[in-house]
């Protein structure tokens, strides 16, 4: 397997989420027998990666391979409320988001109390002010 720095960066930093990544498509004899595969085995009646998709379906139950792709989601809205709270709270801060002038910090402190009380969920629109807030101070 080929290991390259953006592999070892992927590595570390899915390591540190308890995620683990595997490239295994990265193999030479892999990409050697994939160069020598005629183009309509690649891609069949309309669908690429046909003949990967064939041989998968000889180990994965067709219910896995079947199914709509599907995002990883990220637990943006337990974080707000657990274990970045306090850092959230300290960006949110009525004072910090007047002092920036950028947004009226009314309606961004009521989406705030409503996320934290579970009455309504912002968590994308509070997370995008979350990432606005120290790039603009960089600024």
């Amino acid at each position: 397997m080929i290991v390259t720095d953006d592999n070892a960066l992927a590595d570390r930093a899915s390591m540190a989420v308890s995620l683990a990544v595997r490239v295994p498509l990265l193999d030479h004899r892999l990409v050697e027998f994939a160069w020598k595969v005629p183009a309509d085995l690649k891609y069949h009646d309309g669908q690429g990666k046909w003949l990967l998709g064939q041989l998968l379906y000889r180990y994965v139950p067709p219910a896995l391979m079947d199914r709509p792709k599907m995002g990883l989601g990220v637990p943006i809205e337990h974080w707000l409320c657990n274990p970045l709270r306090d850092w959230a709270e300290e960006l949110l801060d009525e004072r910090c988001l007047r002092e920036e002038e950028i947004c009226r910090p009314e309606p961004i402190r009521r989406m705030w109390h409503e996320h934290l009380s579970g009455m309504r969920r912002w968590h994308y629109q509070l997370w995008n002010v979350l990432m606005f807030q120290p790039w603009y101070e960089l600024q």
